[in-house]
């Protein structure tokens, strides 16, 4: 079992830097920041593709890299297992060869998992005889986790896995992930850019932005921060709601919950009465009207004040202030048609299908 990261790195390339002092004792960690911000560089530090200038690397209380102590351990020697967000099989081998490839290289004291098992918890045993071409972005991406997985890794780093995939696929996807973790416990730093894919695997977080972490914990607690919150929506990061179950109506398929004396609906849950939970919904799925609308299919209609406005790249993200904060994105159009202007009042219009469940509180 995973004990501890330690990563404390500095690395220069051009015009960019990277320094990041880091611990990590969770089994998954959900890395998450804009494009450019270093996150790929990270993952590619700590398997040993690329070499800081300085610094020092510990996994599992074995030292990987120490720029004072001349240490650089080899890829190969770090176990450490990588999935990307193309598959990068060998086109001219089988499924079953690709999965063994380096499973065969492996002494026999090192092989954590067996072919069997890895290819009954990824549900791809009627896919070994195929070749990659004959294969889905999903099943390729199930072959690809299956291949790292029988590197026998101590830590299993994904960068981004699920990008090239549609919704459907990614669904598919998460769940073999979350075995991964559960039943076969192998720790994971995950890279995505979307949050509800980070936690259905994990509620720890670390926010990367131009080369430094700012902030490193548990999602729920992050995310209450200005800061942290402000560069979240900047990235389309969802509006977070924290709810309170109070009552199921199974017939009409709808969950009622409260959240500082609102009531929204939101899709059915199997959750108990009386229970926190986290939801989400996207900016882009909050509309704002200047009155309440009558004869609308919209039930979620959240009367607040106009707290901020921002303009980010065409975007524009108003901030309403409902008892909680949430933030809508409309068009530059909207906001001079309504004439919305700070300390306005607005309601907040939400589609009960547009409330994703994260999770329990």
């Amino acid at each position: 079992m995973l004990e501890m990261i330690e990563l404390h790195v500095h690395l220069k390339r051009d015009n960019f830097n990277l320094n990041i002092n880091l611990n990590l004792q969770a089994k998954v960690t959900g890395l998450f920041g804009p494009s450019g911000s270093g996150k790929s560089t990270l993952l590619s530090i700590l398997a040993g593709l690329v070499k800081p200038d300085r610094g020092r690397i510990v996994v599992d209380g074995e030292c990987l890299f120490d720029s004072i102590n001349n240490t650089h351990i080899a890829v190969h020697q770090r176990r450490i297992g990588l999935v990307f967000q193309e598959s990068r099989l060998f086109p001219h081998l089988s499924i079953q060869h690709n999965l063994t490839y380096g499973f065969n290289l492996l002494a026999k004291q090192n092989q954590k998992f067996g072919l069997s098992q890895i290819v009954e918890l990824l549900e791809i045993g009627h896919l070994l005889k195929a070749r990659p071409h004959q294969l889905s972005g999903g099943e390729k991406q199930r072959v690809t986790l299956g291949r790292a997985l029988l590197s026998s890794p101590r830590l299993l780093l994904c960068d981004e896995p699920l990008a090239a995939l549609d919704t459907r696929l990614k669904n598919q996807i998460l769940p073999f992930l979350k075995r991964v973790n559960e039943e076969i416990k192998v720790p994971m730093i995950y890279v995505s850019h979307s949050i509800n894919e980070v936690l259905q695997l994990t509620q720890s977080i670390a926010m990367i932005e131009s080369g430094e972490i700012v902030a490193n914990g548990n999602f729920y607690e992050l995310i209450k921060h200005p800061e942290v919150l402000s560069l979240a929506h900047h990235l389309g990061f969802d509006n977070v709601i924290y709810a309170k179950v109070l009552e199921h109506h199974i017939g009409l398929a709808y969950t009622l919950v409260v959240v500082n004396a609102n009531k929204l609906f939101i899709p059915l849950l199997n959750k108990a009465i009386g229970g926190d939970i986290a939801m989400s919904v996207p900016a882009s799925n909050i509309a704002l009207s200047i009155k309440k609308l009558d004869g609308l299919s919209i039930q979620n209609q959240l009367l607040g004040i106009v707290t901020q406005i921002r303009k980010v790249d065409h975007r524009v993200l108003v901030t309403v202030n409902v008892g909680f904060m949430l933030v809508a994105e409309i068009t530059l159009r909207a906001l001079q048609d309504l004439d919305i202007t700070i300390d306005k009042p607005v309601y907040c219009l939400i589609k009960a299908q547009a409330m994703g469940y994260l999770g329990v509180v």
